[in-house]
């Protein structure tokens, strides 16, 4: 589906079978005899006829085509290698170019340092590799390499009418970044902010505390004055100031049912994850879809590392496990 939500700007649904997330929103941006596409799709057949489709609807010449990436996740970066062309700029942090542009070597010494710190944090072996399996980012991740260009924090790129400076916003990734036009007051914001669902903050390596990252630049762009706001997924939506509100207040409550689910005495982050209340439909953690209970997991750790942050709770290595305790 592709839909007009400004001038010269064309939201393109992108579907993503199979996901909760049940499709992404990219972005085409027509200028002057050049494009500008904000986010792919994953790297699937469904995800690359859908796009194909659009931009031929469109009129799109590819080889006039730049590429924009919001952050690395597989649905918003895995069609950028396969799109591009010898005459595009592709854009990605630096940071999380860092992440994908390494060796299959390198990839997989990568993925099994996560399984090893998931095991780490308590997930049990036999959950850990059902979820390990259907991670979207193994199965659906670009296979083609990618030179990006990186931009820094503030830097503008001009397509047409359209003069879009670049707000890091790290958070939901390790250098998750939007795209501002303070004149027209347009806000392409991926992941950072979504209206339907929450994005998912989880445990990275890279953040020494995703979850504040992540509140803490909420409240950077709730500095911006916005009236068209452009999301990743779902229903685009304009009270970008009502709906950060609403973010911050969602983990406030997340935060305290972590910090009780400690009240009855020491746990692992694992046996923390079924205490809070997860908006997806399952009967219980014990039957969460094993990629939603990856991703739940991953935040029950953010939110751990959160309060520990915060003096609320400490940690201490058991037997090989993380174990979080209350501080009195």
């Amino acid at each position: 589906m592709i839909e007009e939500v400004s001038q010269h700007i064309y939201k393109i649904t992108i579907p993503l079978p199979n996901s909760p997330l049940k499709a992404l929103n990219s972005y085409l941006i027509k200028g002057d005899g050049r494009f500008l596409l904000i986010d792919t799709g994953m790297n699937r057949q469904e995800c690359l006829d859908a796009m194909t489709a659009a931009l031929k609807k469109l009129e799109v010449d590819t080889t006039k085509t730049d590429f924009f990436i919001t952050h690395v996740h597989s649905d918003h970066l895995g069609l950028a290698g396969t799109l591009k062309t010898p005459t595009s700029k592709v854009y990605l942090s630096a940071l999380e170019d860092k992440l994908v542009n390494i060796t299959p070597e390198e990839s997989e010494h990568k993925w099994r340092g996560i399984y090893n710190t998931m095991a780490r944090f308590g997930y049990p072996e036999n959950e850990l590799l059902k979820s390990w399996e259907n991670h979207p980012g193994k199965k659906y991740g670009g296979n083609c390499p990618v030179i990006f260009t990186h931009l820094q924090e503030n830097d503008i790129l001009s397509i047409g009418d359209y003069t879009l400076r670049l707000i890091q916003t790290p958070g939901h990734s390790p250098c998750h970044q939007c795209l501002y036009d303070e004149k027209k007051q347009i806000l392409f914001c991926g992941d950072h902010i979504l209206f339907d669902i929450t994005p998912n903050i989880t445990y990275w390596d890279e953040l020494d505390n995703a979850l504040k990252s992540y509140l803490d630049n909420l409240d950077k762009v709730a500095k911006l004055d916005v009236k068209l706001v452009l999301p990743g997924h779902r229903r685009i939506m304009n009270d970008h100031l009502k709906r950060i509100e609403e973010l911050k207040r969602h983990h406030a409550e997340r935060l305290k049912e972590a910090l009780a689910a400690l009240a009855d005495g020491d746990k692992s982050a694992w046996e923390v994850a079924p205490h809070i209340a997860w908006d997806i439909k399952a009967a219980s953690w014990e039957v969460f879809p094993p990629a939603q209970k990856w991703f739940a997991f991953g935040e029950t750790i953010a939110h751990m590392q959160y309060l520990e942050k915060d003096g609320k709770i400490k940690s201490r290595l058991q037997k090989g496990k993380i174990i979080y305790s209350r501080v009195n």
